[in-house]
């Protein structure tokens, strides 16, 4: 393996490392205090320069996330909160939005507020404001590797209807700036649920800047409503903080390759930096970009998802809407990594 601008075997790690802690690994903590009070966190740190902190309490979403000392993920005025502070109705989820690399959306909505069938749903589910349980942390070695690894289950449950599983593992390589997510999404209970799954992956500041860009291999790409239709030209450019900038939303039909993949990077070229996104398009049909670029709140979002982000109303009127089954589950992997130029 390749690390700080040299290759080791395992055995030379043994010879110079006297424990892999002093450069990589697994650490479990958690906050003590303020609204981020006693959610557990299990930190990952590579070698290579990436470090990111994996919130048990928060559906097993990803929060601060760095290479090198740069910090890759978006984080809010909000920053860790308790998954108990959770407000469901309207737009109450930003009350508990710390932004952090990757952000569950779903499982049985998501999308702008809305009534379906008689129910008052509010912003992107309740998935990332359940805490994790079956949480297990591991090493996998071999001959010249070592990988780091973390399991566990997330439940989307209401007494007398839902029962939905999110099984999640998500792993990275010692020397490598690669994250891997395997997620499994499954119906344990006993009627057909709606399904909506978003990853909101949220990139801010410094790697997001005036003169950055998106690179897609995109078929097609619309504005979600009119405000955006404005800035549709413009989508793949970032312009500065901008005072008064809306919150603007692109959907994008990406181009997969021969094995199914499609990919999406966020490219710095100043800092000489790229996020780079790759992701099966098979349970994941449409890509997500969200901009707003305004003060203060400047963020990007690049998400993946089996739904528009306008509403489960909306979906099923336009026969958009996906279904699991009782017994059914659907598969989802994504890769993110940091690449330098």
């Amino acid at each position: 393996m390749n690390l700080f601008n040299r290759d080791y075997s395992r055995e030379d790690l043994g010879k110079y490392f006297g424990s892999l802690e002093q450069f990589a690994g697994l650490r479990k903590y958690s906050f003590s205090q303020g609204r981020a009070k006693n959610i557990e966190v299990v930190e990952f740190r590579t070698g290579s320069g990436l470090r990111f902190e994996v919130l048990v309490d928060r559906g097993l979403d990803i929060g601060l996330c760095e290479f090198k000392g740069i910090p890759i993920s978006f984080r809010s005025a909000v920053g860790e909160a308790s998954p108990y502070l959770f407000e469901a109705e309207g737009d109450q989820w930003f009350r508990n939005f710390s932004g952090g690399l990757l952000t569950g959306c779903g499982l049985t909505y998501l999308g702008s507020p809305n009534k379906d069938q008689g129910q008052k749903l509010g912003l992107h589910g309740r998935i990332s404001n359940i805490p994790a349980e079956s949480v297990s942390t591991y090493e996998e070695k071999n001959k010249n590797s070592i990988f780091l690894n973390l399991r566990g289950k997330v439940r989307e449950a209401k007494t007398l209807s839902t029962n939905l599983l999110l099984e999640r593992k998500i792993s990275t390589e010692v020397g490598k700036s690669k994250i891997i997510i395997q997620d499994k999404i499954i119906n344990e209970g006993f009627t057909v649920e709606p399904l909506m799954f978003l990853y909101h992956i949220n990139l801010g500041h410094p790697l997001v800047d005036q003169g950055a860009k998106l690179v897609t291999d995109s078929l097609d790409v619309k504005a979600r409503d009119d405000i955006s239709a404005q800035y549709l030209n413009d989508y793949a450019t970032y312009l500065g903080p901008t005072p008064d900038f809306p919150d603007v939303v692109f959907y994008h039909d990406l181009r997969e390759n021969e094995d199914g993949y499609c990919e999406v990077s966020l490219v710095n070229e100043k800092m000489g930096l790229a996020f780079k996104l790759k992701y099966k398009k098979e349970n994941l049909p449409n890509f997500v970009q969200w901009k707003y670029t305004n003060q203060g709140n400047y963020v990007t979002g690049l998400e993946p998802s089996n739904s528009k982000v306008e509403g489960r109303n909306k979906a099923r009127k336009n026969g958009e809407l996906e279904y699991i089954k009782p017994g059914e589950q659907k598969e989802y992997y994504l890769e993110m990594s940091v690449e330098e130029l």
